[in-house]
């Protein structure tokens, strides 16, 4: 039992990572087509959070990793049981950050930290929440399928 346990926690921070990664593309991606500063991100991060960091940027995407990874973990633990797979697991994924967005950006970011909200645009903002789900669910695909196929060819 506490193998499988390590094994959903596990796959939940590469999960996770994979998440944050998907984030911080997008909203690099989005900074260089419109020439903004996607710096001012992991900034807020650090601000929001209320930590005096001598490289806030660095700090910053730290800390979104080290969150992204706490939140793959319970994404993965939460919906394990439900062995979702395929087009279930990715509309099941992007609706779960979908409610993460909405709880961070309409409440807690409002009271916290008002002005990381105007950072980029909300549905910005909101792209990079469904990629995390995205990323985290072919992340999650991924472990499944090799634990399928680990499963199928017995060991010699």
């Amino acid at each position: 039992m506490q193998a499988k346990i390590a094994r959903i926690l596990t796959v939940g921070v590469f999960a996770g990572v994979a998440g944050g990664i998907a984030e911080v593309a997008w909203i690099s991606l989005y900074a260089a087509a419109t020439g903004s500063d996607a710096a001012f991100v992991a900034r807020g991060v650090t601000e929001t959070l209320r930590i005096d960091a001598s490289a806030p940027v660095m700090a910053g995407i730290a800390v979104h990793m080290g969150i992204a990874a706490v939140l793959g973990m319970a994404l993965a633990a939460a919906f394990a049981p439900l062995r979702l797979e395929g087009a279930r697991l990715y509309a099941v994924l992007a609706g779960a950050l979908a409610c993460v967005w909405a709880v961070n950006f309409m409440i807690v970011l409002p009271l916290t930290n008002p002005a990381f909200v105007a950072i980029v645009p909300l549905a910005i903002s909101f792209v990079s929440k469904l990629s995390f789900g995205l990323a985290a669910a072919a992340c999650l695909q991924f472990s499944a399928r090799l634990e399928h196929a680990a499963v199928a060819v017995p060991n010699r």
